[in-house]
């Protein structure tokens, strides 16, 4: 079974350089990946200020949707599942992360790992029901500062061994913030994941030689920030029961117009 993927941290459906409403835009965009499931950061569930400025019609179409931003996503695509996991609460809204998936998702829960009063963080686990049988799949974004993300790990890997045991297929995506790269190790040795631009490449025995000895020095990321010109790794795709068949990062003027981070696309299959 092939699965193809995407991470995206979408800035709130606002463009990083003046706060532009992009919803529409990302739509258009989200639709371009031709992923099956699509993971999303900073998903606005409710903005009451921007419905208000921007949802009036204007050129025959409204600027912010009625509906929240990862149900306007899914509706009309081939997204027809959607869930969201509400993280940060404030008085004319809220935001968090969200999961489009074209199979249905048989429960969801999103655990609080919030850190300090100042950044509300979450982790959203769906587990979707494929022709193969189960795939959890755990949308992240994790906070700004590294203690932060260490202790936000933990909390990541005792999620997924307590709710996806015996070695079922996941997948972990979303923007880690992690720019010195210093938490694939762990992720790696406590769950037996891979990161996808870590396994890109023919299967050739070499090429598994390699990719063996690269897993013990550093392996490095795509880079997805800022958009316009990338330079830091923040954004990951990590899978456990799936061949990497293709990874790329979305670039160009397009994506650097509609959010500060720049999306990745994976193609998988079942192993």
């Amino acid at each position: 079974m092939k699965i193809r993927v995407a991470t995206y941290n979408i800035h709130k459906g606002v463009s990083s350089i003046r706060a532009e409403p992009r919803v529409l835009a990302l739509k258009q965009a989200i639709g371009m990946f031709d992923a099956d499931v699509v993971f999303l950061q900073e998903v606005q569930g409710k903005h009451d200020l921007k419905a208000a400025k921007y949802g009036a019609e204007q050129l025959g179409h409204k600027h912010w949707p009625a509906a929240a931003q990862h149900e306007y996503f899914a509706g009309e695509s081939r997204h027809l599942h959607a869930a969201y996991g509400m993280n940060a609460v404030y008085d004319h809204g809220h935001h968090g992360n969200a999961l489009l998936s074209a199979f249905p998702i048989a429960n969801q829960a999103n655990h609080d790992v919030s850190d300090h009063a100042y950044e509300q963080r979450g982790i959203l686990h769906c587990v979707l029901q494929t022709p193969q049988g189960p795939v959890h799949c755990y949308v992240v974004h994790l906070g700004l500062f590294e203690g932060s993300r260490r202790r936000q790990t933990q909390a990541l890997i005792s999620a997924v061994r307590e709710s996806a045991p015996n070695g079922e297929p996941v997948v972990i995506a979303g923007d880690f913030n992690d720019w010195r790269n210093t938490l694939s190790d762990e992720l790696r040795n406590a769950l037996g994941v891979v990161e996808a631009f870590d396994e890109i490449g023919s299967s050739s025995a070499l090429d598994g030689v390699l990719r063996t000895l690269r897993r013990k020095s550093s392996v490095n990321p795509a880079r997805t920030f800022p958009a316009g010109l990338p330079f830091f790794r923040l954004d990951r795709i990590y899978v456990r029961g799936f061949k990497v068949e293709t990874a790329e990062v979305m670039h160009g003027s397009l994506w650097a117009k509609l959010s500060d981070h720049a999306p990745i696309v994976a193609s998988l299959t079942l192993a």
